[in-house]
């Protein structure tokens, strides 16, 4: 066999295989590909598309250790949603929720963890400066308080309740206790139309069935849209 024969086998065979070894190399790509979307699907609530419990804690904790005092905690309480389900059925109720879930998203940003705890409870961690919290909060509420228009055009009033812990104001940056606090502030402005925001006492409110109990005092603001 001549130089240039020779040559020329030894490179088809090389290539043949380099082709060999790359069929499963591409497979198994594709299904970590799979795997990975399928993985990622886990972690987000299929309705909403907001973070489920576990991944959101996991973001939200994150967020914390990284940003410290500029981060806020804000827990949400869809008002009134048992109506909605039983008055104009479940389907509507299911497009309510996506619809907060969209808004939520929206009003966080990328950076932020927004996730759906169940039911009609959504919670977030975001770096918003106490300077600026105000009128993110009274942004919040006109944005829960727009209503929603179902696919048969029906408009449905909607609206939500808005508790808010800062880390400053609550003495701790640990997510359970902020989170408590969030959500005693929430039910002290239940059905108000206004957001409140959590002071240190808060914190220390008894929870029942993992709700809080009793009720304190406080500022409250964002009226309604």
């Amino acid at each position: 066999m001549d130089p240039v024969t020779q040559l020329r086998t030894r490179i088809g065979t090389r290539a043949l295989l380099l082709t060999t070894a790359a069929v499963p190399l591409t497979g198994w790509a594709v299904h970590a590909t799979a795997l990975h979307r399928r993985l990622a699907a886990t972690k987000r609530d299929p309705l909403t598309g907001l973070l489920r419990r576990d991944a959101y804690t996991h973001r939200a904790r994150r967020l914390l250790a990284r940003h410290g005092d500029t981060t806020t905690v804000v827990m949400v309480d869809a008002d009134k949603f048992k109506a909605i389900n039983d008055q104009l059925g479940h389907a509507a109720g299911d497009t309510v929720l996506a619809a907060f879930g969209t808004r939520l998203t929206t009003w966080a940003g990328p950076a932020a963890a927004v996730g759906r705890l169940g039911g009609d409870e959504f919670a977030l961690v975001l770096e918003l400066p106490a300077d600026r919290c105000v009128q993110r909060l009274e942004q919040l509420v006109r944005m829960l308080h727009t209503p929603v228009v179902l696919d048969d055009g029906r408009v449905v009033d909607v609206a939500a309740s808005v508790g808010a812990a800062t880390p400053a104001a609550v003495g701790s940056r640990d997510l359970s206790l902020l989170q408590r606090a969030a959500d005693a502030a929430l039910y002290d402005g239940k059905h108000t139309g206004r957001a409140v925001l959590a002071t240190a006492a808060h914190a220390t409110v008894p929870s029942l069935n993992g709700r809080r109990a009793g009720r304190l005092g406080t500022a409250v603001w964002g009226k309604a849209a």
